[in-house]
């Protein structure tokens, strides 16, 4: 299995089209393509950088030639869960036609897309490459070979692996700020190269309100850390069963 990271820009897509034009993303790792009427459904989550960011960015979502069904599932704030079908792109007309499948989910920022597929063999990679060259810009950012029992191990944790990412997710901005500098600073070596006050004056805050955010950011991060060691030991015990 060939497995690469795709920076995607297409010239048919909704989503894309609508963050070109809007400080709005989009994420989503449920989707069904109906291969019959040519359809991708999706359930999307759109962030907007502000709450009438998102509002323009909907709009222009759902009145989009390509946009075939929208439908509002949730709203809170700058946030919104949505249900949309797609006109088959050009671009997942060449993964489809060359057995390409999807292996992590879609992120569109920016006027780009981040797409996850995979391919049987490095043959067929390389034609569905040409064939998306055709009508798309994009750049690989990633490929890998994946053997045959690293692609079990993932098949194995793929559920505590997104639930690790989807904890990740519900970091705030300043939570994830914060873990991020005090892992640059040094904060977690031993011995420390950065300590509180160094980080308070990174963000210019109190000692108490730095260490306040690496609390909650630590104590979301770590429970699901927790999980995944014993998900992978109880992996190890079943393997030493006779």
């Amino acid at each position: 299995m060939l497995s690469m990271e795709v920076n995607m820009v297409q010239y048919d897509c909704p989503y894309i089209d609508t963050t070109a034009d809007y400080d709005i993303t989009f994420f989503t790792k449920q989707w069904d393509f109906n291969a019959a009427k040519e359809m991708l459904e999706t359930r999307i989550m759109a962030t907007g950088a502000t709450s009438q960011e998102l509002d323009r960015g909907l709009d222009a979502l759902r009145d989009h030639p390509n946009m075939r069904n929208f439908e509002l599932l949730r709203r809170k704030g700058e946030k919104a869960l949505i249900r949309s079908q797609i006109g088959e792109t050009s671009a997942m007309e060449a993964i489809r036609e060359n057995n390409g499948y999807i292996t992590g989910p879609f992120e569109v920022r920016d006027g780009s897309e981040m797409w996850r597929v995979g391919f049987d063999s490095e043959d067929v990679s390389q034609t569905a490459l040409s064939d998306l060259d055709r009508h798309n810009d994009f750049t690989v950012e990633s490929r890998e070979s994946v053997d045959l029992e690293d692609y079990y191990d993932v098949l194995q944790n793929i559920e505590v692996a997104g639930d690790f990412l989807d904890q990740c997710r519900e970091l705030s901005r300043v939570e994830s700020e914060t873990l991020t500098k005090a892992v640059e600073e040094g904060y977690f070596t031993r011995p420390r190269e950065a300590n509180l006050s160094t980080l308070a004056d990174e963000f210019d805050i109190s000692k108490t309100a730095v260490s306040k955010n690496l609390r909650r950011g630590q104590r979301k991060i770590l429970g699901e850390v927790v999980d995944a060691i014993e998900a992978v030991e109880q992996e190890q015990n079943y393997g030493r069963q006779p």
